[in-house]
């Protein structure tokens, strides 16, 4: 079963992580060379992606696309490009070739609705963001409030004072690319209608109840709504991920598989809190990820292929604790509104159960929860799980995790499982856990404090002394799996090539081999 793969960009969550899936499935899955993908901020090389495409899909039993990549030449070239709207159509065009070359070829296509980030900060977004980005937020926002009748008088006040205080010339270029793209969203529902895109996700990126991005999405679903494509479309909180959702749904389409999952909380109000940097609860968004991968929710337990085990906060939006804050430092739904010895007694009797058990580490942002996860380090959990995320967004962590859960969960019920395919999903659990938990929660922010500024560094630059830092990085890893990981039962865990993809902290590379110990 050929997959072809082009990814959003060219980092590990985008390029490697559903590579890993696939390698522990029979899924032959070929994906661009780096030469052609892009670096940050420069663009891919489009003319060669599509040549490439051209001669990997013609054999091809299915095609992962992203649009962003294909049309825009990467996930932050979409934020800064002058492309118009019929160069977008010219670019959009080589699907339709991809299909008549391959008539028998599925594309399961996404392409993200553009982020508005609520900082200023240039690092991922046109320069003049570096001033002007929380007030272009904002400005949004209120725009948005304004369109639905919602603004206050001193709504009004303040979006006056923000008219003025931004430059024309700044609005002019960020909402003329804003309705570029927003075009080839609508361009490509139109492919979807006509057949040549099979499946699309639009993902939300980093979004919130107001603003520019929810605009563009009601305006995308009116449209999805006119021309019936519920079934063929689907929108909601995510980007980093889609490649693992996608890969997860050609699996389950190509196995005619239906995984049914059961879930499971770790706060009763978990399911209707708001994730930060999303719109909707989180409820909602499970079911969005599920279905996307052509799975459905269990009603009982017993029924169920694999159970979500979801550690979520009690509290929305801005509540949702940093892992590096300290435990006595966050809101006080940790204390009275999650309940972590339940929760972690009900993973314990699941998994002794023989169920496949995936773990969405969503409680705090942008890394693992630590007080979880010396508890099952404690109880010793950590090499029963199935399966592991948590890092960045809800959405980041959720579309990873349940992605390789439903990959277990179809093996764990069929003879067809050998020790080298096992061998490749530990080796994705186990590079969850070292970046999740001993990167994102634990290293970067001690690399970020202590080291880069001793260098002249920054959080978002750090190619001055990319070696010497990255070295630093690879002793915190190797300390970390030394401290938590090195007396493992099954087997060895061995890391090389600790790398920084984008020369700064807020991600991280590397190669984790697993061997099992001989029995």
């Amino acid at each position: 079963m050929k997959v072809v793969y082009l990814p959003l960009d060219e980092r590990p969550c985008n390029l490697k992580y559903p590579q890993q899936l696939a390698a522990m499935t029979d899924l032959e899955l070929h994906v661009p060379g780096m030469k052609l993908l892009g670096a940050k901020k420069k663009p891919a090389n489009v003319e060669g992606i599509q040549n490439w495409l051209m001669h990997e899909a013609k054999d091809a039993n299915y095609l992962i696309l992203s649009l962003d990549m294909l049309v825009y030449g990467g996930i932050i070239p979409s934020r800064l490009h002058y492309l118009t709207k019929e160069e977008c159509i010219k670019r959009l065009d080589v699907i339709k070739v991809l299909k008549r070359q391959n008539q028998e070829l599925k594309i399961y296509a996404f392409n993200l609705i553009m982020r508005v980030p609520g900082y200023n900060s240039s690092d991922e977004e046109p320069d003049y963001y570096e001033f002007y980005g929380e007030r272009i937020s904002n400005y949004g926002k209120l725009m948005d409030k304004k369109s639905r009748g919602e603004l206050t008088d001193s709504d009004a006040h303040l979006l006056q004072l923000l008219t003025e205080e931004i430059p024309q010339d700044v609005i002019d270029d960020f909402i003329g690319r804003r309705k570029v793209n927003a075009f080839t969203n609508e361009y490509a529902i139109d492919l979807a209608d006509q057949g040549l895109i099979d499946f699309l996700i639009i993902p939300l990126d980093d979004n919130a109840e107001y603003g520019f991005s929810s605009q563009e999405q009601s305006n995308l679903l009116c449209k999805v709504e006119k021309m019936n494509l519920w079934d063929q479309a689907a929108i909601y909180p995510g980007a980093d991920e889609i490649g693992c959702t996608l890969l997860a749904k050609v699996f389950c389409d190509a196995r005619q598989y239906t995984p049914a999952l059961f879930l499971r909380y770790s706060s009763t109000k978990g399911p209707f809190i708001i994730p930060k940097y999303e719109d909707r609860s989180l409820q909602e968004s499970i079911k969005s990820h599920i279905t996307a991968m052509g799975g459905v929710i269990a009603d009982q337990s017993a029924d169920a292929d694999a159970i979500l085990f979801t550690h979520s906060p009690a509290i929305s939006q801005s509540g949702v604790a940093e892992p590096f804050l300290a435990f006595g430092e966050r809101h006080r739904s940790y204390f009275s509104e999650i309940n972590y010895r339940e929760f972690v007694q009900a993973l314990k009797y699941y998994l002794g159960n023989n169920k496949v058990v995936g773990l969405a580490d969503v409680a705090t942002c942008n890394g693992s929860d630590q007080t979880l996860m010396f508890m099952l380090k404690k109880q010793g959990l950590l090499e029963k799980l199935d399966a592991y995320a948590g890092w960045n967004t809800s959405g980041n962590t959720l579309g990873t995790v349940i992605a390789h859960t439903i990959i277990e969960s179809y093996y764990n019920q069929r003879s067809e499982e050998n020790r080298q395919r096992r061998r490749k999903s530990r080796e994705f659990y186990y590079s969850r856990l070292v970046e999740d938990w001993g990167y994102q929660t634990i290293a970067r922010k001690a690399v970020a404090n202590n080291d880069v500024p001793r260098f002249g560094g920054t959080y978002f630059d750090i190619s001055s002394h990319l070696e010497e830092i990255q070295g630093i990085i690879a002793k915190y890893l190797e300390a970390f799996i030394e401290e938590n990981l090195a007396g493992l039962k099954e087997g060895k865990i061995e890391l090389t090539h600790v790398y920084s993809p984008w020369k700064r902290m807020f991600e991280v590379g590397f190669v984790l081999n697993f061997a099992f110990i001989k029995e």
